[in-house]
């Protein structure tokens, strides 16, 4: 930035429009200038300050595209174009990292280096739209600086030499940045700073002209004096309607969600041994020539290398001719497969396929200059990994959820939650495992919940967190499901009765494989038969779609369908479907190849073995094409549907255990950080709730005693400090935000009552959302039914009452958008330590979990119309009445839960190496536009 070196930031200066750089190097994802990259999502600003047309580049994995800042037009302040890719070349621009900020930008004004007024706005990043008040004016409300911020803020005051000054400021990762200093800056509506400013201005000014008075004047204005100090309203507010109504004593302090992503298009996987040269040379082009390496391939230019060297290997025979050899026509079939799944869409947009070659022979070959031997690899298996896209159906399930949450879970308040957020008083963080349908859950959940306007990639990546040590993967129960699996196959196939002693069960989840159908070994040979009576027709109807035909005929009237434009989208596509072509991106040839794999992978005729941990995904297609393809007529598929769901309601919560100790054995394995995380956010929650109170207490204490006439003349120079310098008293607010920089190492943004025009200043809730997959609902589920099971709490009650314990055992599928609710609530007139002051409030729905057969009413009929089933509403999990605290939830969840301590400390983002030093503002001073003929005392 202007020759200064500043760590991370970086100056492409061109002498005349797109003047070709050598140290300059675009890739799809990432800008390289002089050796050092910047990955998307990054910055791009034009070196000219008066130029405010700044961009923000996407990475492929959250959608790509542009978005870019402009000064505020109407009540626009930014524009997302989602084809956009490419820098621009025709000028000079500064790049930097994109700091994600959660939706909101602080700008803070200084009057002189001891006062510093600070109001946040919502950032235009997010999704563009300016919030404005009725009078037209942009809607900001002052919050509370931390002590580091206030030391930047003097610190930016004296190095630029400008008392009156305005800058900047981002909050990030736990820090704090200054990005932009605008020298001389008022509030633009705020009575309380410009008395403020008053006193400070005047004090400056008789410093400087009339030292003699200015320890004689009081640091306050003559007619604020005697003004009455105007109480604040309570911090009550009525419990919520969902477990029963509370007093007026309750006050909602935190509400935690665990979410299962949306509807979603089938996972999928072709797995093939390759031979060809092209392919095995473009395994070595990739992993830097290391003959044993293997090499994944995702990006756009590798993804397009590899369907270059498919094309020209696929077999022109048609996928339903009979070819010269078995072997052969398996392998040109899925070569052909690997073709049209990376053709779909026209262009690699999201990083929803995976490729990954794996060496698995090699020989010894003479090296090209002569010079001895070297290996070479001669065959490799290639793993195709696609699918499991959240479709319009899954972001329109999200939004509405959202939506649902908005207006549901935040009782009270007239307005909700939206005037909680947009007042400061509301704590928000989501996270999100690392799947791409789970982070795009998430983005228009919080589209959704916040009213935002726009596409899902802005939302997603300011607002989204991604933790995919938390909310990811089963590795560390992979050995207990993998024997609850073989437990599970060896009920059904031997048709074995799940109940092995001579007693009756007290409760019936208590037995081995509870669930599973009766009849399960009979309904296994009906599945495999109906799966190939739906698998000879798709083929059928598969027969004509080869390249010719769909490049040059069906295409030039239908256009492919486009993942990244499809993002955002949440109605079907009403286009295809009228042609008659399956929903979505996936082809007949694709339908047919998912079905076919189906057939092959659940049965093995050679061995006459079944698989039943293919039943879910058997499932899952019916459902699938149910609910989307029902266009198409499929004979049988309701038949089929009904036997894979008989056999998926019983199969699918024993993969997670087949009884209730193995259950929470892997439970707690796969939630242990989540759980862990969870008691974090309960715990400073409840921490600082009782600051709050403790500090509110004191307050009213001191207030309800009048003090004297000599305990007032003595109380009004406190505030001048040693310096006879104005400083600001330190209140509740200003003290509960520096002890927040303790909380869980998150920075919050705080309301500041005195600045602020709200009738509940200290009124403050914190949300923290988890998106995920199906794995983790289940097994944080399982922890919460069965965590009295565990040893050291056998003598404990569960956390779940009998009613909801056999509602739970009914329900068999926890399905896309479901959901478990912790609420905690504050009782304001119970005693601090009283365990009752503090209260769980525990619910959770089913999610989509309706029946695609279902067509019963009119609304169940529109529903199917839009491809999409409805999200059922949340269920007790506690009886009504019931209280539990948190010291019985912790409690209960300790023995499963990692400890606070094994959380590693927050890294600090890369690249960042903290705000400017000293060194780089005194040398900024020099480019400083308003002081160059200022003299030095002017901060003073």
């Amino acid at each position: 930035m202007f020759g200064i070196h500043v760590p991370r930031y970086a100056l492409v200066n061109r002498e005349v429009p797109y003047q070709q750089l050598d140290y300059f190097i675009e890739e799809e994802d990432f800008v390289e200038v002089h050796g050092m990259r910047f990955w998307k999502p990054f910055v791009e600003k034009p070196i000219d300050g008066d130029n405010h047309s700044i961009m923000i580049y996407y990475p492929s994995s959250a959608g790509g595209g542009m978005k870019e800042l402009f000064r505020k037009v109407g009540n626009r302040s930014s524009e997302f174009h989602p084809e956009v890719r490419r820098v621009r070349r025709e000028g000079s621009y500064i790049y930097e990292e994109f700091m994600p900020t959660g939706g909101t930008d602080v700008k803070v004004y200084t009057v002189g280096p001891e006062y510093a007024h600070a109001e946040a706005r919502k950032s235009p990043v997010v999704d563009g739209v300016v919030m404005r008040n009725p009078d037209g004016k942009e809607v900001r409300y002052p919050v509370l600086l931390t002590p580091a911020e206030k030391q930047m803020a003097r610190e930016v005051c004296i190095a630029f030499r400008q008392s009156v000054c305005g800058f900047d400021l981002l909050r990030c990762e736990g820090r704090s940045y200054v990005c932009d200093v605008n020298g001389w800056s008022f509030v633009k509506n705020s009575h309380k700073y410009y008395d403020d400013a008053a006193c400070v201005l005047r004090k400056m000014f008789l410093d400087a002209k009339a030292p003699h008075l200015s320890s004689a004047i009081p640091p306050i204005l003559p007619w604020k004096v005697n003004e009455p100090v105007q109480p604040t309203e309570g911090l009550t507010r009525q419990g919520s309607g969902i477990i029963g109504t509370f007093g007026q004593s309750e006050e909602l302090r935190c509400v935690i969600a665990v979410i299962r992503h949306g509807d979603r298009t089938p996972k999928q996987k072709v797995k093939l041994k390759v031979t060809e040269e092209k392919l095995l040379n473009l395994m070595l082009k990739y992993n830097g020539g290391r003959p044993r390496a293997e090499t994944k391939l995702k990006s756009a230019v590798q993804l397009q290398d590899l369907l270059d060297a498919t094309r020209m290997l696929v077999p022109r025979t048609r996928p339903d001719r009979e070819s010269d050899s078995e072997a052969e026509g398996e392998h040109g079939e899925k070569l052909r497969q690997v073709k049209a799944v990376l053709e779909e869409g026209g262009h690699f947009s999201g990083i929803y396929r995976k490729v990954q070659l794996k060496p698995l022979k090699w020989i010894k070959v003479a090296k090209s200059n002569g010079e001895g031997e070297e290996e070479r690899p001669v065959e490799a298996l290639m793993v195709l990994k696609y699918g499991g896209v959240l479709t319009h159906a899954g972001r329109k399930q999200a939004e509405e959820l959202g939506r649902y949450f908005r207006n549901n879970m935040y009782p009270g308040e007239g307005t909700g939650l939206l005037r909680l957020h947009s007042t400061y008083r509301h704590d928000l963080k989501i996270y999100s495992s690392d799947e791409g349908r789970v982070q795009m859950s998430a983005a228009a959940f919080a589209k959704g919940l916040l009213d935002l306007e726009g596409q899902l990639t802005p939302i997603l990546v300011s607002l989204v967190s991604k933790d995919s040590s938390m909310l990811d993967g089963l590795d560390n129960a992979s050995i207990e499901m993998k024997e609850a699996k073989a437990r599970l196959n060896e009920i059904i196939t031997s048709s074995s009765k799940t109940v092995h002693s001579d007693e009756s069960p007290e409760f019936s989840w208590m037995v081995d494989g509870a669930g599973l159908p009766p009849n399960a070994s009979e309904l296994l040979p009906k599945l495999v038969s109906l799966i190939k009576k739906v698998t000879e027709q798709v083929r059928i109807l598969a027969k004509d779609e080869n390249e010719k035909l769909t490049e040059t005929s069906l295409y030039d009237v239908i256009p492919p369908y486009d993942q990244a434009r499809a993002l955002g989208k949440t109605n079907i596509d009403v286009d295809r479907i009228a042609s008659g072509l399956p929903c979505g991106s996936e082809g007949f040839l694709l339908m047919y190849a998912r079905w076919k794999k189906l057939e092959r992978d659940l049965y093995n005729e050679r061995k006459e073995r079944f698989d039943i941990t293919q039943i879910p995904d058997v499932y899952d297609s019916c459902k699938y094409d149910l609910l989307h393809n029902a266009h198409l007529n499929l004979e049988g598929l309701d038949e089929l549907f009904k036997v894979a769901q008989a056999l998926a309601d019983g199969v699918i919560p024993n993969e997670y255990g087949i009884n209730p100790s193995q259950k929470l054995k892997i439970g707690s394995k796969i939630a242990r950080r989540l759980l862990g995380k969870l008691l974090i956010d309960l715990r400073n929650t409840r921490e600082e709730a009782i600051s709050v109170a403790e500090l509110k207490s004191n307050q009213d204490h001191d207030s309800s005693f009048p003090k004297t006439e000599k305990e007032n003349t003595d109380a009004k120079p406190k505030h001048l400090n040693k310096n006879g310098e104005l400083r600001k008293s330190i209140t509740l607010n200003d003290i509960s935000m520096d002890q927040d920089d303790d909380d869980d190492k998150e920075t919050k943004y705080r309301l500041d009552p005195k600045y602020a025009n709200v009738k509940t200043p200290d009124r403050h809730v914190r949300t923290r959302l988890y998106f995920t997959s199906e794995s983790h609902i289940h097994s944080l589920m399982n922890v919460l039914r069965y965590c009295n099971m565990d040893e050291s709490l056998q003598e404990e009650d569960s956390l779940v009452c009998y009613n909801a314990l056999e509602r739970l055992f009914k329900t068999k599928e926890l399905d896309y958008m479901s959901y478990i609710v912790l609420r905690m609530f504050e009782n304001t007139e119970v005693a601090l330590e009283d365990p009752k002051r503090f209260r769980i409030e525990l619910t959770f729905s089913r999610g989509a979990d309706l029946s695609p057969l279902e067509k019963n009413d009119s609304e169940a009929a529109s529903l199917h119309q839009e491809h999409t089933l409805p999200i059922m509403g949340p269920e007790r999990l506690q009886e009504i009445g019931s209280c539990l605290t948190l010291e019985k939830m912790e409690m209960m969840f300790c023995p499963f839960a990692m400890p606070a301590e094994d959380f590693p400390p927050p890294a600090t983002p890369a690249g960042f190496s903290g705000y400017f030093s000293k060194s780089v503002l005194e040398r900024l001073v020099n480019l400083w536009p308003f002081h160059k003929h200022a003299s030095h005392s002017n901060g003073k």
